[in-house]
């Protein structure tokens, strides 16, 4: 196990399989000395733990605990492609897409969940430029989506 897993452990959490593609795209794609990764869903254990729009369905408490889980999710398909996250020099940026309810405007704070757990996880390495996208709908109907670029040791 890697000092971030470790670390991810530490936090009570358990770094999770790779989210196996819904269509045709990989969960991670290597290009140089980057990682991107494709957008990951909040699934555990092969389903999403809840469904709808921020805002409305889903808390903004809730939306916020699953970009955490997107962004496991995200370090579990680096992984797959670098076999071990103490590679991670750092992280550049993270896309955040939250399906929001029409009078909804707090998308910074759900992709929040996301940034805080990297942070937690990966400390300096884990700062990084951000966006935070409202958007109607997400594929079967997630509430939120992430996406992240790593820049990884050659």
């Amino acid at each position: 196990m890697s000092g971030v897993e470790d670390k991810i452990a530490s936090l009570g959490l358990k770094l999770p399989e790779v989210v196996p593609p819904l269509a045709t795209y990989q969960p991670a794609v290597r290009s140089g000395a980057y990682v991107h990764t494709s957008g990951q869903l909040p699934m555990v254990a092969g389903s999403l733990p809840v469904t709808g729009k921020v805002g409305a369905e889903v808390s903004p408490e809730q939306g916020k605990e699953l970009a955490a889980v997107c962004a496991l999710n995200a370090l579990a398909a680096v992984k797959s492609v670098i076999g071990d996250l103490d590679k991670i020099v750092r992280v550049v940026k993270v896309v955040g897409f939250v399906a929001s309810a029409p009078d909804f405007t707090g998308q910074p704070g759900i992709v929040n969940g996301a940034s805080e757990l990297l942070g937690e996880i990966l400390g300096d390495k884990g700062v990084h430029a951000r966006s935070a996208v409202g958007v109607a709908v997400l594929p079967l109907d997630a509430p939120v989506e992430v996406e992240i670029l790593v820049e990884v040791a050659e």
